[in-house]
């Protein structure tokens, strides 16, 4: 095999295995920063691998996604809750933008019924889990922007399977976030949850866009 063509597989394996192993950490007596920056390597890789792969502008947007991805795990580590949430909100603009510039053409009603109902529903749904009620409206100001992005992303002309699913796996990830602030405050499951489909869910996003990127590039 080309070590041209190595060296990607190579950072998305690290990515993989950084990204499933930090559930690892939470057991490990280690010092704060060893633990955010084991947080941040996964998406950091995907980051990586993806700019390993850009060849156009849009190679280079999923590289940012993936980037600001990165950042906000670290941030919500170092700095809290609001300052990781506005790293996550930047990434979801320059998705947002990704998507649109790669419009699918024809979607069917059931296609376009799912991404007009998602942002509401998700709007909703976040305003009614936090306890904390001065949370609610950033809360659902910020997972609105989230939803906006997964509905682009599922009429994207990128595949369902892989970024269409990695997005909504995303905004599940954050609603979860919300309800352990709320009816989910003593389950156990709950982190791992939030972990595995957030890390599953940047994972299938990156995937699906290079992949048809290094297919179909955008004319």
């Amino acid at each position: 095999m080309d070590r041209r063509n190595l060296a990607p597989l190579l950072v998305l394996a690290g990515a993989l295995i950084a990204g499933v192993s930090y559930v690892a950490s939470w057991d490990m007596a280690i010092p704060d920063t060893a633990s955010m920056l084991w947080k941040g390597a996964g998406v950091s890789l995907l980051a990586l691998y993806a700019g390993m792969l850009a060849r156009n502008l849009d190679g280079w947007l999923i590289c940012a996604v993936m980037a600001f991805g990165a950042l906000g795990d670290m941030l919500l580590e170092a700095a809290g809750l609001t300052v990781g949430a506005v790293a996550f909100l930047i990434g979801h603009l320059i998705a947002i933008w990704l998507y649109l510039r790669n419009r699918r053409p024809v979607l069917t009603r059931s296609q376009l019924l799912l991404a007009i109902c998602l942002v509401p529903a998700t709007g909703v749904l976040t305003f009614l889990l936090p306890t904390d009620r001065g949370l609610a409206l950033a809360a659902t100001l910020y997972s609105m922007s989230l939803a906006i992005m997964a509905a682009m992303a599922w009429t994207s002309r990128f595949p369902r399977a892989l970024v269409g699913a990695g997005a909504l796996m995303f905004v599940v990830s954050d609603l979860l976030i919300f309800a352990r602030a709320g009816p989910l405050v003593d389950a156990a499951w709950i982190g791992l949850a939030i972990w595995g489909l957030y890390f599953a869910g940047q994972t299938l996003i990156c995937l699906g866009v290079t992949r048809t990127l290094a297919r179909n590039p955008l004319g």
